[in-house]
């Protein structure tokens, strides 16, 4: 187990099993962070793995938060079918609630250059509330249940938990599909709908997916089972590419050593299964709600024509193409301060 948990620990730092701190705690003047339940390899069980921070000043992620001054308050919650939910609130002002999306961890997106400059920008002006994914970041990595209707309820779950009745929602990426199936479940809830990066269909439900396209998915989902969790991230480096083909080589770094830490590889894979599955294209007619879509113009990993689809199939839906290449929109593009703008003054309506 040692082994294993020196594997899933960031360059140079030590990670302990919940036995281990049990044992430790009280007696030697450390400070700890939590992991979440890591699936370990050859270990049947999911088990609570802690980092130890080497900083009497605290994590990195309580410093940038700490700097801009805000304070996370991370709190824990279960699924219906048991499944622990990690959610987090942060910043004054109008509730706003952020989808869950494939690789998040509540910790790490404050602390690794890529998803930091995104979140301050939200949760200085919003009561942001936001939760790992069933399967990765701090909820449990060993669930049972991934497909819509699941994510559906999980946010159901983390809008109750954290007290929200009616708010806005903003939908990232696949995330997107789940904000649109919640807003149609319960319209009552929802104020307004922001969809970034998104799209109405995966993969499997695309006409437009040939042979060769379903080849080179097959081959990505073998590749993916193989390299994802390894120790060398040139697999990895294949998916941050074309994830964010502008980013700095300091954040793609940061990125490969992200996917490594946020979902174990077989969880990867079932994520890819299920989005590619997604077909939420009769539900866009049943959204009443104001909804605002933006999507970067040369995204490599998904077409800035499916956010054009989805903008055309709600009634009164707002486009707008944002500059740029990265699906992830990272301190340096320059559509992220369009984006900040936009969400802002559609929100303020």
């Amino acid at each position: 187990m040692a082994a294993r948990l020196e594997g899933i620990a960031v360059r140079g730092g030590i990670c302990m099993s919940r036995q281990v701190l049990d044992q430790i705690e009280g007696k030697v003047r450390i400070h700890f962070r939590e992991l979440g339940r890591q699936n370990l390899k050859n270990i049947s069980r999911p088990i609570e793995a802690y980092a130890i921070e080497f900083d009497d000043a605290g994590s990195h992620a309580s410093r940038v938060l700490t700097a801009a001054n805000l304070k996370q308050d991370i709190q824990y919650c279960r699924a219906p079918d048991g499944v622990r939910l990690a959610y987090a609130q942060v910043g004054t002002g109008p509730p706003l609630l952020k989808s869950a999306h494939w690789l998040g961890h509540l910790v790490y997106d404050w602390e690794l250059p890529i998803f930091r400059q995104f979140l301050l920008g939200l949760a200085s002006h919003f009561s942001l509330t936001r939760y790992d994914a069933r399967g990765n970041g701090l909820s449990d990595w060993d669930v049972g249940e991934l497909s819509l209707d699941a994510w559906v309820s999980d946010m159901e779950t983390v809008a109750d938990a954290a007290g929200l009745d009616r708010f806005p929602i903003l939908g990232v990426s696949q995330g997107c599909a789940v904000a649109i199936a919640f807003a149609v479940r319960h319209p009552e809830r929802v104020s307004h709908l922001v969809l970034y990066g998104g799209f109405a269909t995966g993969a499997n439900k695309n006409q437009n997916f040939s042979a060769a396209d379903r080849e080179k998915f097959a081959a990505m989902k073998t590749l993916m089972k193989l390299g994802w969790g390894a120790d060398e991230p040139t697999f990895r480096q294949l998916f941050t590419s074309s994830m964010i083909p502008d980013a700095t080589k300091e954040q793609m770094d940061a990125f490969n050593e992200f996917q490594r830490l946020t979902a174990s590889p077989e969880c990867a894979v079932r994520y890819l299964e299920t989005v590619s599955n997604f077909d939420v294209r009769p539900l866009l007619g049943q959204i009443k709600v104001p909804t605002l879509v933006m999507h970067v113009r040369d995204d490599p990993r998904v077409p800035v024509a499916s956010s054009r689809e989805i903008a055309a199939g709600i009634a009164g839906a707002q486009f707008i193409a944002l500059p740029g290449k990265n699906h992830l929109i990272l301190e340096q593009d320059p559509g992220g301060p369009i984006f900040q703008e936009q969400i802002r003054n559609f929100l303020s309506k």
